[in-house]
């Protein structure tokens, strides 16, 4: 049926077309639910019987996934060709260098071209209506043959609105948006260079082992400014691979006109943020990465959008919907910000070709998708504490619209890019967030383990050293579904935002400011700084995940927080930025606890230990303050008390053989004490102990964490 790729840009016109073909074959639509079997869910219910209640939620929702999937091969070819839109929308250079132009805007009356082109002539360049909302402008070469818009011009779309209002807005689909000095509006800038950055390097093979550098670039200099796309590749990405991180994870990358948003209100969804470089220079930064075996995710944000309307999606085409619910549904009450109508054809053209684009022109590995509390549910988290119960994760309160795209979405991208890897931000504890799509799962690679940074930052809050509650750290940190993979972190931007503080300044406060000087001697603030700094992070490292988060600058203690330019500090730079040049003093501490992270990983690295199933915990003394466990045939053993160091302190182990240091919080050049020797071999004796087979005596200062290997085992994985 030849006419069915042009129905299928209609909802109503494709579904009417899709129930002809299966009319005409002998089928119902209502058959495709009864013969739907989701092919691996005996697997998750192996792994969690208590979700078989909840068995006709699952299949409805795969039932959903796979009816798209269906109207996707027969409207439009498959998803393959419905995700390379945006080499038919915005606008394409032809091999004759005409340039054609195509939107979609539903209620509008007209829409016209104007530019640096037309001398920004409102009226000269028409484009024509098609059906179903797509409007079309074709734009022949110039007398020269070359193409009509310049590189680097600037560009408007002029919609008339039914109501006779004339708006000036940029194209949904822009590569490339800009903003003068002293300007509140971006402006669409056309970008074809004449010889574009190509990619050299392959992407890296996904590790098994994740070790994620939370970043940036706009903050990733010491100056008081905005740092550049040049800045991170020359000066930043050496640091990555020096620390022994083999991903990063890019935050602010997607256009935003506000600055202190983080990058989270996003404007222009195809256009790299100019405020740092070019789309050339991100490119490069990307390849140099790729050159270092680091992965790259883009922090995606597909949650929300920013209620821009002249620089932004908002009522493109004049209506209060076009790309997003009408309100009070499409409004997000907390985040002033407008949210996707996900049941709209055009909306899933537009977001799922976001994500292809972002991983075919930029070479991008995969994606950290921000805020899917907010997507899975109508109550979008707000003023709802989840509680584990089943029955808060299913019925109702699920927007399945938004649960089916991301299935939709993990399905593409694995599919397509194998190697992909896909995170979710999500603070509600959904089940099978992180299984296959196969299984019924939401197909995500990685959690983010939300529960783990708060708990820290309420400890430091709230507690004295000898009140920690060591069964409660070791619950958090173990506390996560089976079988779904967790990202771990003690810290990420979210704590180090305005308002809150990093976990270095929360230990060490204003000290920081005049005790950090490894010639004088230490402070009793700054030597306990020092120490729990280094304990946190290996404890994090070691208990709470399959991958390891750190946000830039932290990793060394960096101090006070992180806020940007606005009206309430005087748009200052003074906390938007990471001041690395403390590394680079050496008689600053801030290099020993960068040593320390940087070996914390090497030793991972190593030893595999965020690849191997959950360490099993042999010890959670709350009197001693010790915390003993193993994972991947690797000890760690913590002891968090403030005074009391333990002499031939037993410990168990699995393993037998001969087990020696191989990290060592107290060592001198992490800013320790140096009070264990290294050289020490520690074997094993046959006695049972604490649930393992053998055990070990070992000398346990105060505030230190020692991690031991053993010599005998073959630690290739």
């Amino acid at each position: 049926m030849p006419a069915l790729c042009s129905l299928a840009v209609s909802p109503s016109g494709r579904l009417a077309a899709v129930g002809a073909r299966l009319a005409w074959s002998g089928e119902t639509m209502a058959d495709l639910g009864d013969n739907v079997t989701i092919p691996e869910f005996s697997c998750l219910l192996q792994m969690d019987p208590y979700l078989k209640p909840y068995e006709k939620d699952f299949r409805r929702r795969y039932e959903l996934l796979q009816k798209q999937l269906f109207l996707l091969e027969e409207a439009e070819g498959g998803f393959d060709q419905f995700t390379r839109s945006y080499n038919t929308f915005g606008v394409q250079r032809r091999p004759d260098n005409s340039l054609y132009f195509k939107e979609w805007a539903p209620a509008a009356e007209a829409l016209f071209l104007t530019g640096d082109f037309n001398g920004w002539d409102k009226f000269s360049h028409r484009y024509t209506k098609k059906e179903f909302g797509k409007w079309e402008l074709i734009l022949p070469p110039k007398h020269d043959n070359s193409p009509a818009v310049d590189h680097n011009s600037k560009l408007k779309v002029v919609v008339h609105t039914k109501e006779g209002q004339r708006l000036y807005r940029i194209s949904p689909w822009a590569k490339y948006v800009t903003r003068e000095e002293k300007a509140v509006i971006y402006d669409w800038v056309h970008w074809d260079p004449p010889q574009p950055y190509i990619h050299i390097h392959p992407r890296p093979r996904k590790p098994t082992s994740l070790r994620i550098y939370e970043s940036h670039v706009g903050i990733g200099s010491p100056e008081g400014k905005i740092a550049s796309y040049n800045n991170f590749t020359t000066n930043v990405l050496p640091r990555i691979k020096d620390l022994g991180y083999n991903c990063i994870q890019l935050m602010a990358i997607m256009e935003h006109a506000y600055y202190a948003s983080f990058g989270y209100q996003i404007t222009s969804f195809f256009a790299a943020s100019s405020r740092y470089g070019t789309p050339d220079e991100l490119k490069q930064l990307i390849d140099v990465a790729h050159s270092m075996g680091i992965m790259v995710l883009l922090d995606v944000v597909h949650s929300h959008a920013s209620k821009n309307t002249e620089d932004g999606l908002n009522r493109f085409d004049g209506s209060d919907s076009c790309f997003f619910h009408s309100p009070p549904r499409g409004v997000h009450s907390l985040w002033d910000s407008c949210l996707f109508n996900y049941s709209s054809w055009e909306v899933l053209r537009f977001l799922l070709s976001n994500l292809r684009w972002w991983m075919e022109e930029y070479h991008f590995d995969g994606f950290r998708f921000d805020g899917v509390t907010s997507m899975l549910y109508h109550h979008h988290g707000i003023g709802t504490g989840f509680t584990g119960d089943y029955s808060e994760y299913f019925g109702l309160q699920v927007d399945e619209d938004s649960l089916v795209y991301l299935m939709l979405a993990n399905h593409i991208l694995h599919t397509l890019y194998p190697d992909c890897i896909t995170v979710a931000e999500d603070v509600s504890g959904v089940p099978a967030l992180c299984r296959k799509v196969e299984e019924g799962g939401l197909g995500f690679d990685y959690r983010l383990a939300m529960a783990v940074p708060d708990k820290w930052i309420q400890i430091l809050k709230e507690l004295k050293d000898e009140d920690w509650n060591i069964g409660n750290i070791v619950h958090t940190l173990t506390n996560r579904r089976y079988g779904e993979k967790c990202i771990a972190y003690a810290e990420s931007h979210d704590q180090a935002l305005v308002g809150d503080k990093s976990l270095a300044f929360w230990l060490m406060d204003k000290e920081m400011y005049t005790n950090m000087s490894s010639l004088i001697p230490m402070t009793a603030i700054i030597d306990r700084g020092m120490q729990l700094h280094k304990m946190i992070r290996l404890i994090t490292h070691g208990l709470g995940g399959e991958g390891y988060l750190n946000f830039m600058g932290n990793e060394f203690g960096h101090p006070e927080w992180l806020d940007f330019p606005r009206e309430g500090n005087n748009q200052s730079y003074h906390y938007a930025r990471r001041q690395f040049n403390l590394v680079d003093m050496d008689h600053l501490r801030y290099c020993q606890l960068y040593a320390f992270d940087r070996d914390m990983n090497r030793t991972e690295d190593k030893y595999g230990w965020l690849a191997a199933p959950p360490a099993f915990v042999s010890a959670k003394h709350e009197e001693d303050k010790v915390i003993v466990f193993d994972r991947s045939n690797v000890l760690f053993i913590f002891n968090f008390h403030p005074s009391k160091s333990f002499q031939d302190y037993r410990v168990a182990v699995e393993a037998p053989g001969k087990y020696k240091i191989k990290l060592d919080s107290d060592a001198a050049q992490y800013g320790g004490h140096g009070r264990l020797d290294h050289n020490t071999e520690f074997f094993t004796q046959p006695e049972p102990f604490n649930g393992r087979s053998n055990s070990i005596q070992v000398y346990i200062p105060c505030r230190t964490a020692i991690v031991l290997a053993n010599e005998e085992i073959d630690y290739c994985y």
